[in-house]
């Protein structure tokens, strides 16, 4: 019988996780990845869709190019997991796994903060493609970016988004007639770095982005157009761009997985407490960022860790927390933070200055991963 490996998820750790073991194991393995969606997208393309720098149909990713020796792909809306039996139920019946790896993600909690469901966030897929429609029409006054909650994933995108703005605005003649602020909940942009917030502090500084740091948006009132900040202060806006709160998916909660919001692992090796049962990415609660290259340095560890478990040899190293983002300063320039979080007492970051090496790193980045995932 060949080992049942169920997969729930297929973003950056999900897609890695299947691939690895489709090219060690091949039809040795039974994989299974399960995803609602029809397509993947790159966190960082979809500040290219608000911008109008790519269309939306070009930074999709369909499911359907997955092509893999011993994976298959279901397009399933899953409405249960048992940890303990190892059962995924979905609106197309029971998979029953050897293993099970939870990669879903976390979800957004427009809820969270009143007045966010009836404004725009520009997180997911559908609110980067609303205000790309909505931006041509902004022509004066306030653009509020502004975070609802922490942790969210990609800390540095609501600075690039700032940043990136400001050029949209310049590009179409009306910047001197529009203002930016942008208020996150952190002291500076990317606590792990100093170098990092210091570039970034000094790009807003730049551009006359009003920076509001240490303030989380807790409330809109979109009648008034007023954003209320949970110290009781207010910032008025005419376009409120939002970070929604996030949360492990429903179903995640309801399984028993999850403490306090996410799923606790063991930080080395992505184990939960149930027995052949991990957790990888944004639902793992594990110390590291919420975002994609930290997910896929996860998915790995439990990869490396099946393949020496099925074909015999020793087992991978500790996972190690470390990941690069890359971040968009604007003016066509990106930089990059290395950051390490499980290495010592406290997270740290290498800041490396903006280049034109660094847009074709980010570029190659991603167009590795489509040709090693969906062979692109």
């Amino acid at each position: 019988m060949k080992t049942r490996v169920i997969v729930l998820g297929a973003g950056f750790g999900g897609l890695e996780l299947t691939t690895m073991l489709s090219d060690a194991l091949g039809d040795e393995i039974d994989v299974t990845l399960i995803d609602k969606s029809d397509a993947f997208t790159f966190g960082f393309a979809k500040l290219d869709v608000m911008f109008g720098r790519e269309a939306p149909a070009a930074v999709r990713n369909s499911y359907s190019k997955i092509a893999k020796p011993g994976v298959r792909f279901l397009q399933e809306t899953i409405s249960a997991i048992d940890p303990e039996a190892r059962t995924v139920t979905t609106d197309a019946g029971v998979h029953e796994a050897d293993v099970l790896v939870i990669a879903l993600g976390a979800d957004y909690d427009l809820d969270a903060t009143p007045g966010l469901a009836e404004t725009n966030e520009f997180y997911s897929r559908a609110g980067a493609e609303r205000l790309a429609e909505l931006l041509p029409g902004f022509t004066k006054g306030t653009a509020l970016i502004g975070v609802c909650g922490t942790p969210f994933k990609c800390p540095p995108a609501p600075s690039e988004a700032a940043l990136l703005l400001h050029d949209y605005l310049t590009a179409r003649g009306i910047r001197d007639q529009c203002e930016i602020t942008f208020a996150i909940p952190f002291q500076v942009p990317v606590p792990p770095s100093p170098d990092t917030s210091k570039a970034l502090v000094a790009a807003f500084a730049e551009r006359d982005i009003n920076f509001v740091p240490g303030h989380r948006v807790s409330s809109i009132d979109n009648g008034r157009q007023i954003a209320s900040l949970e110290d009781g202060s207010e910032l008025p806006f005419d376009l409120f761009m939002g970070v929604p709160k996030h949360r492990a998916p429903d179903v995640v909660l309801a399984s028993g997985l999850a403490e306090d919001g996410y799923v606790p692992v063991n930080p080395q090796t992505l184990e939960t407490r149930y027995p052949d049962v991990y957790a990888v990415g944004d639902v793992a609660m594990i110390g590291v960022p919420k975002a994609g290259v930290f997910a896929e340095g996860a998915a790995r560890v439990v990869a490396d860790s099946l393949i020496a478990r099925l074909k015999g040899g020793e087992q991978p190293g500790p996972y190690s927390g470390t990941g690069s983002c890359y971040i968009e300063f604007g003016s066509g320039r990106v930089g990059r933070v290395d950051v390490n979080f499980l290495a010592g007492p406290s997270p740290t970051g290498a800041y490396r200055a903006p280049s034109e090496a660094l847009v074709a790193e980010k570029q190659e980045f991603g167009s590795s991963r489509r040709a090693r995932w969906f062979g692109t």
